[in-house]
């Protein structure tokens, strides 16, 4: 497993390399700004996960997606703020349904003080990022609310879990696009949309968005399964000790055979137990799905980086294109 499973943006330009360092800046700046209240425990709450770090993948996609019209428009360093605001709520709000410990190698807020703390922090965050919307247009208001419309949606879908008779991958998948692509192609818009490109350029960036992000979930989750340690910030094979079938295990339930017995066993049964969770662990790592779920990633990704064909050959383009190769490769 490769040391560093961040999302960065690889490029080799130094104009594009500086553009990138300072915008970053001015959203963390911005950020903690934007978690600041009046009451210090709200602002000791609402900064536990910022200060914890995280990818700030989604403020990256919008300051690249900027990089196709004007990066120094005065909405678009908001707009970042806006989709890492609206992520870190829906996270204080993750944790308390999945009833986890960690996020982010830190105690989840719910584990530090309770649920209530945690919910209505992350109602909190919602409603800064929505004060900041404000500003920006009811274009941008719009998006937002239907960005949050496709999260909660995806949530809930996720819950229910798959109709009578419908494919569970197909399930998983139409699941995965709404509550994490959503936003990620929202960051994407964002960033096109405020910086003046135009609306074919906006449209394909989007597009780019919500396939990208669809591979970047995918590849998180076959990390719950890969990983050896905690340096993701969570607990390996969270997702199993929980239940949560996520491509890896759908692909081998799609395809178990007579040698799947003890596999299937261990996943149908309780997963608290330490030996056992290790155990599923190593089987399902050594099954053939792994592969498969892992060349599902490259198909996202391959088309991810196919949408970009129209954009002009820049370096924000090519960064882009390599954050594909990235998010394939972390899964390697």
């Amino acid at each position: 497993m490769p040391a560093d499973r961040r999302i960065v943006a690889p490029t080799t330009d130094p104009a594009l390399t500086e553009a990138l360092r300072l915008g970053l800046a001015q959203v963390e700046a911005a950020l903690h700004a934007a978690v600041k209240s009046d009451y210090p425990f709200v602002t000791e709450a609402s900064t536990h996960l910022v200060d914890a770090g995280g990818k700030r993948s989604r403020p990256l996609l919008v300051l690249l997606a900027a990089q196709f019209g004007d990066p120094t428009a005065p909405g678009v360093v908001p707009s970042a703020v806006v989709v890492e605001l609206t992520h870190l709520a829906t996270l204080y709000h993750d944790d308390v349904m999945d009833e986890a410990a960690l996020r982010r190698g830190a105690a989840s807020a719910n584990a530090r003080w309770d649920n209530t703390v945690a919910i209505l922090t992350g109602d909190f965050l919602f409603a800064r990022a929505s004060d900041i919307l404000a500003d920006l247009g009811p274009e941008a208001v719009r998006l937002q609310a239907r960005t949050f419309e496709r999260l909660v949606t995806g949530q809930i879908r996720e819950t229910v879990g798959p109709p009578e008779g419908a494919d569970p991958v197909d399930h998983y998948l139409s699941v995965l696009a709404d509550k994490t692509a959503s936003l990620i192609a929202t960051s994407a818009r964002f960033g096109a949309l405020l910086a003046g490109a135009d609306e074919s350029t906006v449209d394909v960036l989007t597009r780019f968005g919500e396939r990208f992000g669809t591979a970047f979930q995918l590849s998180d989750d076959l990390l719950d399964v890969l990983s050896e340690t905690t340096q993701s910030g969570k607990t390996p094979g969270t997702d199993l000790r929980e239940g949560v079938a996520t491509l890896p295990v759908l692909l081998m339930r799609r395809v178990a055979g007579p040698a799947d017995a003890r596999l299937l066993a261990l996943l149908d049964g309780d997963l608290a137990d330490d030996r056992e969770h290790a155990e599923a662990l190593q089987l399902l790592r050594a099954h053939p799905a792994m592969a498969a779920a892992q060349a599902e990633v490259a198909r996202w990704a391959d088309a991810a980086r196919d949408v970009l064909a129209p954009l002009p050959d820049v370096p924000a383009k090519d960064a882009l294109a390599a954050l594909c190769d990235q998010v394939v490769g972390r899964t390697a």
